[in-house]
């Protein structure tokens, strides 16, 4: 994901994993369960205009299409290949979403275009400046009173999780998720200048600590 040798780590950091990423969070992630948790939670509605940063396969974005049929919903991602798969899960679904290939710390939107922004499992891959890259970029996207909501790896809550994270750590990589792992997540959130950071929940998995966190784009400033 890294701009400067402008190539692409997957989701699963293999291209061959692509096709199985699905099979894997189903089986491992109790995914639909977290990721409805998320899409609850923000209370997306009727005409809002909705953002899935780093959509992958687009479990997320038809998540938030179903639960509001009338909310105009769009997924970027910087991978052509997931972005088959989901275009491919999209037309058998039979809703409309778009979905656009992009990277997350350059998004191709204007101001203020967006009253949510989601992202799943996105953060640990960026390098900190491109977290902090990719988070200003949704400040800059989202409208003002908009919401920003992440699920991603966070800080580790006993010995067990610390262990069961380095998986994730070795498949990809110690640098990007040492921030996760330490619980920065919600602080750049922060600096960047969003308000009312929360930690909406937390999940015991068997590859470590999952959080989920709400911020707003302030309604002034």
């Amino acid at each position: 994901m890294e701009e400067k040798s402008q190539k692409y780590i997957p989701a699963l950091r293999y291209d061959w994993l692509t096709a199985v990423y699905d099979p894997i969070l189903r089986l491992t992630l109790r995914e639909f369960e977290f990721k409805n948790t998320l899409v609850k939670a923000a209370q997306v509605q009727l005409g809002h205009r909705v953002l899935d940063l780093g959509c992958g396969t687009a479990t997320l974005t038809l998540l938030i299409k179903q639960a509001q049929p009338n909310a105009e919903v769009v997924g970027i991602d910087g991978d052509e290949k997931v972005l088959t798969l989901a275009r491919q899960k999209v037309s058998q679904s039979g809703m409309v979403v778009a979905l656009d290939h992009g990277m997350v710390y350059n998004l191709p939107y204007p101001d203020n275009s967006f009253d949510h922004v989601f992202s799943s499992l996105l953060f640990h891959h960026l390098s900190r400046e491109n977290k902090l890259r990719a988070i200003g970029e949704v400040f800059r996207v989202l409208r003002p009173g908009g919401q920003l909501h992440v699920a991603d790896w966070g800080k580790v809550e006993n010995p067990l999780m610390r262990a069961l994270f380095l998986l994730v750590q070795l498949l990809d990589g110690f640098s990007t998720t040492a921030d996760n792992v330490n619980g920065l997540l919600p602080s750049f959130f922060s600096q960047v200048g969003f308000e009312d950071v929360v930690l909406v929940r937390q999940y015991m998995t068997v590859f470590g600590t999952l959080c989920l966190y709400n911020g707003r784009r302030p309604v002034q400033g």
